[in-house]
């Protein structure tokens, strides 16, 4: 649970969705209005670290967090 709360509170720097996430085929999204081209490399790096990656949209999502 630590690596989600960290994960959130970097994405939380580049904003704060009514709805942040949503879950599909158990794969965890992070909000459309959160892109790869909004967040500093270092905050990348430390998401991948927490299990995030980007889609060919610049999408953040993780396997890591569990199924819907």
């Amino acid at each position: 649970m630590k690596d989600l709360i960290e994960a959130l509170q970097i994405f939380l720097k580049y904003d704060n969705p009514s709805y942040p996430t949503h879950c599909e085929h158990d794969i965890l999204h992070i909000s459309s209005s959160i892109t790869s081209s909004d967040v500093t490399k270092e905050d990348i790096e430390k998401l991948e670290e927490l299990g995030f990656l980007i889609d060919e949209e610049g999408y953040f999502y993780s396997y890591k967090f569990g199924s819907c």
